[in-house]
């Protein structure tokens, strides 16, 4: 059973950055494709970036598309997500996702001055 924790989280002024960061124990994170969702008080859930297997592909929600950067270093079997100019709006509880019910338990990110 794969388990992901996550961290990186906290609080930074609207334009700031922030790295997250998502730890998978067990040496089959190579074959998940690998997401982050966020979830900000009383909204869903929602899909924020992907990264493929092999770390070649990658796919962003048009909301942060240009500011947000996904990766992963399978030596490592980390997924991390570079989060650049942010803002209010993106305050929410970010969740790494490896597929199916594999779900970390979540960092929050607070964007306010």
């Amino acid at each position: 059973q794969v388990q992901l924790v996550e961290s990186g989280g906290g609080l930074v002024q609207p334009g700031g950055s922030l790295r997250l960061s998502c730890v998978a124990s067990g040496s089959i994170f190579g074959i998940f494709t690998m997401a982050w969702y966020r979830q900000a008080p009383g909204k869903q859930r929602e899909w924020v970036a992907s990264i493929n297997t092999s770390g070649t592909y990658t796919n962003y929600a048009n909301s942060v598309k240009g500011r947000f950067t996904i990766s992963r270093d399978s030596a490592k079997n980390t997924v991390y997500l570079q989060m650049n100019s942010l803002k209010p709006e993106d305050t929410a509880v970010y969740y790494c996702h490896a597929g199916g019910n594999i779900w970390g338990q979540g960092t929050q990110v607070t964007v306010s001055s």
